[in-house]
């Protein structure tokens, strides 16, 4: 049986950007993977918690961004399982619950220069691919040349979350930094404020 190709890119999209939406329209688009999930993370055991928004506001974004791209989807998988969420413990669930999905890795050449102190890292390089995009200022060494790695070349957009944050507590424009439907959306909620 042919399974469709699947990656998975984790993330707080606290909130999603168009830095994140280049990232996976690429990948679908430029590489083997027929589609991406957006994995909204409830909580990163590498992130303070009290600075993440609600994890449901998160994937409405997510949702908000992605509407009309069939390639792309968003996923609250990790709502439902432990804190904090272990990539492992994901892949291991998905592969379950979607046997007849192939599903690789997605994550930016600074997390992947932070892959060996994840738990089971041996067992995620073994057991799956994991397509990198470039990151600015970081080297992943050998860890490149691994079998289980694809280097791609996504556009390069330095834009953060954290910075998006900062200019709506600031009350600057955030106009073309996320889609329009996120930004209604931050406006009604009065998020980040």
């Amino acid at each position: 049986m042919n399974k469709s190709k699947v990656g998975l890119f984790f993330g707080s999209f606290n909130p999603i950007h168009i830095g994140h939406l280049i990232i996976a329209n690429y990948i679908a688009n430029f590489t083997d993977l027929e589609e991406v999930w957006f994995v909204v993370s409830p909580h990163n055991p590498f992130k303070e918690k009290k600075t993440l928004g609600n994890m449901y506001d998160r994937l409405e974004m997510v949702n908000l961004a992605i509407e009309g791209h069939h390639s792309l989807r968003a996923s609250d998988i990790e709502f439902k399982l432990p804190q904090p969420s272990y990539t492992i413990d994901t892949l291991a669930h998905l592969a379950e619950k979607y046997p007849t999905k192939d599903f690789s890795l997605i994550m930016g050449e600074d997390n992947l220069v932070g892959l060996p102190k994840w738990k089971n890292a041996d067992i995620i390089l073994r057991d799956y691919k994991i397509v990198v995009y470039p990151r600015p200022g970081y080297d992943a060494g050998e860890l490149r040349n691994h079998p289980a790695v694809t280097m791609t070349d996504t556009p390069v957009m330095e834009l953060s979350s954290t910075f998006i944050r900062q200019a709506i507590a600031d009350k600057k424009s955030i106009a073309f930094f996320t889609p329009d439907s996120v930004i209604d959306f931050i406006d009604k909620k009065g998020l980040y404020q």
